[in-house]
Parts: structure tokens; C-alpha cells; sequence
């Protein structure tokens, strides 16, 4: 399981929500679950920070579905 506090604590240079936005892309490509246990603590972190990070995690997984339909 991916937890947004873990990829904070293992990517301590991470400066922006951007930043954190790459990272949950990069792992939601290796974990099958996310959990939003903290919020980020940038100073750019929008309100709807929370929608975005599951967006980041989902739009990852349906990139990788299409890529994988299409393989086949």
C-alpha cells in the first residue's frame, strides 16, 4: 500500500506538491492500494489537494489498464 506519508519520509526532497504529485505516479505504478494518511506539507498545496492525489494514483492505474489492453 502507498501512504503519502511514507513517500514524504523517503523523498525528503521533495519541495512542491508537484513534486509529491510525480512521486504517488511513479508508485501507484508498483502498489495496488493508496492511503491519503497526512496532509502535504507544501506551501503550494491546493484545497483540493486530496482529489488530486487520488487522481494521481487512479490516472496512473488506467494508463497502465489501456497500455496493457492494448498490448494484449
Amino acid at each position: 500500500m502507498l501512504h503519502v506519508s511514507e513517500l514524504l519520509l523517503q523523498h525528503h526532497d521533495m519541495d512542491s506538491f508537484e513534486d509529491l504529485l510525480k512521486a504517488i505516479k511513479q508508485g501507484a505504478r508498483t502498489e495496488r492500494f493508496f492511503r491519503i494518511d497526512v496532509k502535504p506539507p507544501f506551501p503550494d498545496t491546493p484545497e483540493n489537494w486530496e482529489n488530486q492525489l487520488e487522481s494521481a494514483f487512479t490516472g496512473t492505474l488506467d494508463q497502465d489498464t489501456l497500455h496493457q489492453k492494448n498490448e494484449a
